[in-house]
């Protein structure tokens, strides 16, 4: 099977995104991949199941221009490579995977996160009703696309995944509550963790929150928090290295981070980040709504609680702290959630969706 697969979102740079795409190459190399990335530019990657390709564009004018270079050239690029099916990464690079798959008559599958549904509306609609498929990466996901135009009947669920969790020597015994995101984005609920802190401070009071993640809302966050009781016991150290991150999830206790719902229907699609805290055996505490609601199985892998709710984001947080036998139940399940949700789980998925599409087109 030839597979190509578009992208605005490919490492070196960093992301949930870049990560997954990666991921499913990776995973999927013992087929014919190639992946066609806005603004990346690699030699081909030897893995150990195979080898894919990364083809780039590059143009001056920075990530907008990368992006509408690749739709431009996809079409091109699949005349060329003659693919058996294109998946289309993100919404953006839906026009250009269309007109490709219009070109070859092979099928599109289009993958849904969340964000650029709420942000994207008209343009969504347009890519969802015409791909062969989506794939959202959460029930929540899922609702936002069929409400977005996308035929629910051409709509699967495919979870992210993480890396296989390694060793743990033994659970975070520091009362450390560790948030790792980009401090971009409000609805990741960063607010209320500072309005919850003193509150978990009073019961806790040798409790951490450590902040791991860059973004123009630092700024206004370390103020906020120099401001009231809880500042001397918040840290926000940026961005940091993958070693330094696995290094304080090694340490922490908890993991909380309360990313609710806005409005216009924002918020989180997945949240790959709390399956990386449940590599580590660390449980969390999050949102009883948005992806992150899959993510985290309340009662299992950690705690639901509503998001705009301090005190009981205070209170779900000092249980984990305070109540080994609570805090061991739910990082045994975080663990196997980990390695349930593998990249390998997640690339089968997105594998056997491909071949029931081609099936019903030869069949």
């Amino acid at each position: 099977m030839r597979l190509l697969i578009a992208t605005p979102d490919f490492p070196p740079a960093r992301g949930g995104i870049q990560i997954l795409v990666e991921r499913l190459a990776r995973q999927l190399a013992h087929h014919d991949v190639l992946v066609a990335a806005a603004g990346a530019a690699a030699p081909p990657i030897d893995t150990p199941t195979g080898a894919y390709d990364v083809v780039a564009t590059m143009p001056a004018g920075g990530r907008r221009a990368a992006i509408a270079a690749l739709n431009v050239t996809l079409p091109a690029l699949a005349r060329r490579w003659r693919p058996d099916a294109i998946i289309s990464a993100h919404i953006v690079c839906g026009p250009g995977a269309l007109a490709a798959g219009r070109t070859l008559g092979v099928p599109v599958i289009q993958y849904a996160h969340a964000m650029e549904l709420a942000v994207r509306g008209r343009s969504c609609a347009a890519v969802l009703r015409r791909a062969d498929l989506t794939i959202a990466v959460s029930a929540f996901t899922r609702d936002l696309a069929i409400a977005s135009g996308a035929p629910a009947d051409r709509v699967v669920v495919i979870h992210p995944g993480v890396d296989p969790p390694g060793s743990v020597e033994s659970p975070g015994t520091e009362p450390i509550v560790l948030t790792i995101g980009r401090l971009e984005n409000r609805y990741k609920g960063f607010d209320v963790m500072l309005r919850a802190m003193p509150l978990v401070l009073a019961r806790v009071p040798n409790a951490r929150w450590v902040v791991l993640g860059d973004g123009h809302l630092r700024t206004e966050l370390e103020a906020t928090a120099a401001a009231n009781d809880s500042g001397p016991s918040v840290t926000f150290l940026g961005a940091v290295s993958d070693d330094e991150r696995d290094g304080w999830l090694a340490r922490a206790r908890v993991f909380a981070m309360p990313s609710r719902v806005t409005a216009t229907g924002a918020g989180e699609g997945f949240g790959i980040v709390f399956l990386e805290a449940g590599r580590f055996a660390v449980p969390s505490v999050t949102a009883n709504e948005g992806g992150a609601a899959d993510a985290v199985l309340h009662g299992v892998t950690g705690t639901h609680v509503d998001p705009r709710d301090h005190v009981a984001l205070a209170a779900a947080i000092c249980e984990l702290l305070v109540d080994d036998e609570l805090h061991a139940r739910y990082a045994a399940g975080a663990r196997r959630r980990a390695a349930e949700l593998s990249w390998e789980a997640m690339a089968r998925g997105v594998e056997s969706a491909v071949e029931r599409l081609l099936s019903g087109r030869t069949g």
